[in-house]
C-alpha cells in the first residue's frame, strides 16, 4: 500500500526564480524558442504572485539561432551549442538553488532539462542530498547517438541524465550521474521508438504508460510515482512536457501524440506533486506558439504550474 498523501496548499510561500531558454535546436520543427515568451505572455508570474509566491524573472540564458551554426553530426544535431546553453542553465540554477530559492524553467525544447536537472542535482550533492524525478512525457526521451533516427537531442535528455549516451551532454554540471534509475519515474509514455524501448526496459527506471492510467487511474499512478521518485530521494524535480497532455488540450507542441493526459488528470498529477511537499524544481517545456491556439498551450502550462506550487479551489 501505498501512503496518502495529503492535499494542502503549500506550507510557505516560496521566492521563485523564473528562466526562460529559447532554444529549439534539439528539435525538428522550428518555434519552441518562442515558448518562454508565450508563457510569460499568459501570465505566469502574475498567477504565482497571486497565489502568495515571490517571483524574479531572471530573464533568458542566451542560445545562438540555428541559422548562423552548421550541423557537425548528424547523430548529434547542434550538440556544441546545446551543450553551452544547457551548461549556462545548469550554472544558473545551481546558483538559485544556493541562494535558497525554487527555480522555474521554461523552455525550449525538451533537451533544457539536461541543464535544469544537472544544475538542481550539483546543488543537493553539496549538501549530500539526493533527488527524485518525475518526467511527464508522450516519449521517453531516452535516445542516445547510437539509437535515434532523427540525431534530434530533444529526444536524449533523460539518458543523459542516467549518465548514458554522449559525455558532452551527460557531463553537464559535473562528472557524475544526475540521476539514479531507482528514483526516476516516467508518466504518460505511448510513442516510444523501437530500439528506445529496449533502453527503457534496461534503464531500470519506473515507466506509467496511458494504459497504466487508463486502467488504474491518474490518482493511484501519481500517488506510486511521487512514492518511488521520493522514496530515497530527499528532494523531487518534475519535468512537464506539454506533449504529455492530449492535443485536444494543449494543440501548440512539435511531436503531438493522441491519446494523452486530459485537462483534469493532468491538473490532478500536479495537485498530488503539490501535496508532497518536497518538490525543489521545476520545468516545462515543448511549447511551440506556431503551432498553437490562440496561445492555449501557454495558458495551459500556467495552469499546470499553479496547481504544482500550491493553487487549490478552496
Amino acid at each position: 500500500m501505498h501512503k496518502l498523501i495529503p492535499q494542502t496548499n503549500f506550507e510557505t510561500t516560496m521566492k521563485i526564480e523564473l528562466f526562460g531558454i529559447p532554444l529549439d535546436l534539439g528539435a525538428s520543427r522550428r518555434g519552441v524558442d518562442m515558448g518562454p515568451s508565450a508563457i510569460r505572455i499568459a501570465g505566469i508570474a502574475q498567477a504565482l504572485t497571486r497565489i502568495g509566491h515571490e517571483v524574479v524573472d531572471c530573464g533568458d540564458i542566451a542560445v545562438v539561432s540555428p541559422e548562423v551554426q552548421s550541423i557537425e553530426n548528424s547523430k548529434l544535431k547542434y550538440l556544441p551549442e546545446i551543450a553551452k546553453s544547457v551548461t549556462n542553465l545548469a550554472d544558473a540554477v545551481t546558483q538559485t538553488m544556493a541562494r535558497g530559492n525554487f527555480p522555474l524553467v521554461l523552455g525550449g525544447d525538451h533537451s533544457i532539462a539536461v541543464g535544469t536537472v544537472s544544475g538542481v542535482a550539483r546543488a543537493l550533492q553539496a549538501k549530500k542530498k539526493r533527488l527524485g524525478i518525475i518526467w511527464i512525457d508522450a516519449h521517453a526521451d531516452m535516445n542516445t547517438h547510437e539509437t535515434t533516427l532523427s540525431g534530434n537531442i530533444h529526444g536524449m535528455p533523460f539518458a543523459a541524465l542516467l549518465g548514458k549516451g554522449t559525455p558532452e551532454l551527460a557531463g553537464v554540471g559535473g562528472d557524475f550521474q544526475k540521476i539514479r534509475p531507482e528514483d526516476a519515474v516516467l508518466v504518460g509514455a505511448r510513442n516510444l521508438d523501437p530500439k528506445e524501448q529496449n533502453l527503457v526496459r534496461e534503464s531500470g527506471i519506473s515507466v506509467y504508460t496511458m494504459e497504466d492510467i487508463d486502467r488504474r487511474g491518474i490518482v493511484d499512478v501519481m500517488m506510486e510515482a511521487i512514492e518511488i521518485a521520493t522514496l530515497k530521494a530527499d528532494c523531487l524535480h518534475v519535468s512537464l512536457d506539454m506533449d504529455g497532455l492530449d492535443p485536444q488540450v494543449a494543440p501548440g507542441v512539435g511531436t503531438p501524440v493522441r491519446g494523452g493526459l486530459t485537462y483534469r488528470e493532468a491538473h490532478t498529477a500536479m495537485e498530488l506533486i503539490s501535496g508532497c511537499h518536497c518538490l525543489c524544481s521545476l520545468e516545462v517545456v515543448e511549447v511551440n506558439p506556431i503551432l498553437d491556439i490562440r496561445n492555449t498551450t501557454a495558458e495551459v502550462a500556467v495552469e499546470m504550474v499553479e496547481s504544482a506550487l500550491g493553487k487549490r479551489i478552496i
